[in-house]
């Protein structure tokens, strides 16, 4: 027979053990948003305390439900800026996933571009096909697959490193195709003293090597940031005007790092060969 005691303290047991699974899961969704964005500000919190204080660094369940990555607006936000962009064409987002890379099609020799139409206005990317082939080839399955399509670009950074990160259909942060690809081109030659040029566009990745996705970032601004994530592509002039009228407009949090207050759908996403 089970004393009242004895059953209390069975049931104390099961409760903690509910807790430490929650806290588990907590830590494994905040490091599946801690793409590269999150990764590097908590280097930049490091160098520059007074600029920017988040404590994402903090390795601890409070520290890790607070990341940056989350991109949760604050009370303390700043009023939004007018919204500088069309609204989003008709269309819903796809919910595709893929157990493995897809197979090499791209031709590495030739010339790709990417064109990203988005509520803001076109984003022209020359892709690096030869420098990057497994990037350029799964943006060619994916683009062709409408993957996405009708994906709100979910966050913008305007402090410290100044880009704006798209690729997810969930628009959370944590969305992926379902397969990951390797690593590449980190010794371009266009990344001297850790610092990704205005006009690169590279992958996100969750912080390990070798786990980019589907998401990736598009530098507006010279960024600090050291060399562990793909430079697939370069943005064309016209499409550096569009993403510097989108951080013109601000990030919802008003600490440097959220939402683009303006409304940021690719439309459509195309690559093509030339």
């Amino acid at each position: 027979m089970v004393s009242q005691e004895q059953r209390r303290r069975q049931l104390a047991r099961e409760k903690f053990l509910r807790q430490q699974q929650r806290r588990t899961s907590a830590r494994r969704r905040a490091r599946m948003r801690n793409s590269v964005i999150a990764s590097v500000l908590g280097v930049v919190v490091i160098g520059s305390v007074a600029l920017y204080t988040t404590g994402v660094l903090k390795d601890d369940d409070d520290g890790k439900a607070k990341a940056v990555a989350g991109a949760t607006p604050s009370a303390s936000a700043t009023s939004k800026a007018p919204d500088p962009c069309e609204k989003a064409a008709k269309g819903s987002v796809k919910k595709l996933s893929w157990k493995k890379e897809p197979a090499m099609t791209i031709d590495t020799s030739a010339k790709y571009t990417m064109t990203l139409a988005t509520t803001c206005g076109d984003i022209g990317v020359a892709l690096k096909a030869s420098a990057a082939p497994h990037t350029v080839n799964s943006f060619d399955f994916l683009a062709g697959k409408g993957y996405f399509d009708h994906t709100k670009c979910h966050r913008l950074t305007t402090n410290g490193i100044y880009v704006l990160q798209c690729g997810d259909p969930t628009g959370t942060g944590s969305g992926g195709p379902g397969y990951t690809i390797p690593d590449e081109n980190l010794k371009d030659k266009s990344l001297k003293g850790n610092t990704y040029p205005a006009g690169t566009v590279a992958m996100a990745n969750t912080g390990q090597k070798h786990t980019g996705g589907s998401q990736f970032f598009l530098v507006y601004k010279d960024s600090p940031l050291p060399p562990s994530y793909t430079p697939f592509g370069t943005i064309d002039a016209a499409g550096l005007k569009v993403l510097n009228k989108i951080a013109a407009a601000g990030e919802n949090t008003g600490a440097g790092d959220g939402a683009p207050n303006a409304t940021v759908v690719i439309n459509r996403a195309t690559v093509g060969k030339s």
